[in-house]
């Protein structure tokens, strides 16, 4: 593994910064409808200077550069503290999908309106009884004519309410084993039959949904590869998932170590900053440790990626490392804030305005999200170590 970057890595690096201290996307609004507004509008200015989808083709709308850049550019918006792109499904798995397996009208389509975030994708794969064992979904359609009629109900779609197409897994062959019965369609969010419910979470947000399809029409030609061959390409884009996302939180992990370390300089414990406590220390190096070695692991699997080898199950080792890291540092946050830790943003006395107790509760989801740790313990166990199943 060569960690240095090339001259024109470099180049490139130095003008994405250059232009990010230019740009500053500014202070973000808390109100979750102005924040989509906001992210939508920061999305696009990024994808009209070019930062936008750096290692998708330029035939639909990419800079066409290489990974190595794609990495550079989220290096760069991690410590200009920039927020998370709008359109993430989008962009993780929705175009990488399409690039990989969708047809050439299709990828005309979509792609590039992904990038500008003019039109916002959602993912309706979990189910009320079908999250950790996707593969029992029974959201049905059933093929009439050149389309599809849907019928069932999705849970957990982040951002379902903002979106304009949801990655739909649906079952199309009730007969078939049921990890082949699958198909993977894109539905048009604004189709007649769909109402969508937010799901408030214990951070107060609600940026989770409830989907629920009746007798939706869905054309033929949304299908994304063969139909009920969905379920392959259903394991493709959880590993785009994980893969990517892992690289980006490992940022924001670090970034929000930093202020973590910074935090623990300046509070006071004891009419001491609490980084004069020796557990503390102990806390805070391990965090620092650990964060050095999902750092250290994502870069191997680029490494892997620049050699031509494609995502695999070993995403689920770095999404259960990281995912459990972020819950650990938090709690570290916790415990150095002490009593004070129990404030909320507002309260007179609330240490960094309540962002410790807010990203603690957020993070909770963290080992839900993308694959619950159970599962991914499961992949690791099958697919990596080879383990028996019985």
């Amino acid at each position: 593994m060569d960690l240095r970057y090339s001259p024109d890595e470099e180049q490139f690096r130095a003008e994405l910064r250059a232009w990010l201290e230019r740009h500053p996307p500014g202070p973000e609004p808390e109100q979750l409808d102005a924040w989509v507004a906001y992210g939508k509008a920061w999305q696009h200015n990024l994808y009209d200077a070019g930062w936008c989808g750096v290692a998708w083709p330029k035939a639909y709308g990419g800079r066409g550069a290489t990974l190595i850049e794609q990495v550079i550019f989220q290096e760069e918006m991690a410590r200009a503290r920039a927020p998370m792109l709008i359109n993430l499904a989008g962009l993780t798995m929705g175009g990488p999908v399409l690039i990989a397996h969708g047809t050439e009208q299709q990828k005309q389509r979509y792609l590039q309106k992904i990038l500008s975030a003019e039109e916002i994708w959602c993912q309706g794969f979990s189910e009320p009884n079908a999250g950790s064992d996707l593969a029992a979904l029974q959201t049905k359609a059933v093929l009439e004519g050149d389309s599809f009629i849907v019928n069932g109900q999705k849970v957990w779609t982040s951002f379902a309410r903002y979106a304009d197409w949801c990655m739909l897994l649906v079952r199309t062959d009730p007969a078939a084993a049921k990890h082949r019965g699958i198909t993977f369609l894109i539905v048009d969010m604004h189709s007649p039959g769909i109402t969508v419910r937010p799901l408030k979470q214990i951070s107060g947000e609600e940026d989770f949904n409830e989907l629920f399809f009746e007798d939706v029409r869905v054309p033929r030609a949304n299908v994304v590869g063969e139909i009920n061959g969905g379920w392959d390409i259903a394991i493709t884009t959880l590993m785009h998932e994980r893969a990517t996302l892992t690289f980006s939180r490992q940022l924001q992990s670090r970034t929000a170590l930093a202020d973590l370390l910074a935090f623990a300089r300046r509070w006071p414990r004891h009419g001491r900053p609490a980084t004069a406590d020796p557990l503390v220390r102990q806390q805070l190096a391990q965090s620092y440790i650990e964060s050095e070695a999902i750092k250290f692991t994502a870069y191997r699997s680029l490494t892997k990626t620049l050699r031509g080898g494609v995502p695999g199950p070993e995403g689920s080792m770095e999404k259960l490392f990281w995912s459990e890291l972020y819950q650990r540092m938090l709690e570290g946050a916790m415990s150095v804030a002490g009593p004070y830790a129990q404030l909320v943003k507002g309260s007179a006395h609330v240490p960094m305005d309540g962002m410790w107790p807010h990203l603690f509760l957020y993070s909770r989801g963290r080992t839900i999200a993308a694959g619950s740790s159970e599962i991914q313990r499961n992949i690791i166990a099958e697919r990596v170590l080879r383990l028996p199943r019985a």
